[in-house]
């Protein structure tokens, strides 16, 4: 188990990397991990280049905090999922560029691609739009993750990802911006061929044993 300071050392880096990345611009976005009673969230307002372990906010689930740094708005949605979601133990909620555009579609993006079943389903689904910031969209969000998928679009906002540890909801977070730009590119070529349910299942079936992991173990 890492100690709070590696784990506020983590979330400014990836907070930075999800810049470099092209995963988030200056203070859009906010990442977090599961931390006793609550979590260590990215502070508000604070680009990932000027933020400082000592800025990340420790807060309940309630949304009250300690220290002198506000937390994230989008807490709320983060607390939520945390609630939900015992597994998770990471969550990174970001802008990436052909996840945004994806998201004003308002549609999910379907099973073009066998990796889409490594987000938890035979789709990612998009959540209805609701205001940034409130508990109307974390509830929205809640509903559309449900207890099964990884991931899912935000309606005219962005993207967010939950597992079991920060560094691999960062993971998923690049494979859907990935998928995301591989699937716009192929609806410009033509009509898009989806994978049967029958062709999901065997790729849910092979993800069982995928990967360096202990059987039945998918990383993502």
């Amino acid at each position: 188990m890492k100690s709070e300071a590696e784990i506020r050392q983590a979330l400014v880096h990836f907070s930075r990397e999800s810049v470099s990345r092209g995963l988030s611009n200056a203070t859009a976005g906010n990442l977090s991990v599961r931390f006793g009673e609550g979590m260590l969230i990215t502070p508000s307002g604070i680009a990932p280049d000027r933020m400082e372990e000592d800025q990340i906010c420790e807060v309940a689930f309630d949304g009250s905090f300690k220290g002198n740094w506000k937390p994230s708005s989008e807490w709320a949605l983060h607390a939520i999922l945390y609630r939900n979601r015992p597994e998770a133990q990471g969550i990174v909620h970001a802008h990436p560029t052909y996840c945004v555009a994806l998201s004003t579609l308002r549609e999910a993006m379907p099973s073009f691609h066998y990796m889409v079943a490594s987000f938890g389903g035979n789709e990612v689904p998009c959540a209805p739009y609701r205001t940034f910031g409130g508990q109307a969209l974390a509830e929205a969000v809640a509903e559309t993750m449900g207890t099964t998928y990884r991931a899912c679009l935000m309606a005219n906002h962005g993207m967010i990802a939950l597992a079991g540890s920060l560094g691999s909801a960062f993971d998923l977070t690049e494979k859907l911006e990935v998928l995301a730009r591989q699937y716009q590119l192929a609806r410009t070529m033509g009509t898009v061929k989806k994978l049967t349910d029958e062709e999901m299942a065997e790729v849910h079936e092979a993800y069982k044993s995928y990967g360096y992991g202990k059987p039945g173990a998918v990383r993502g």
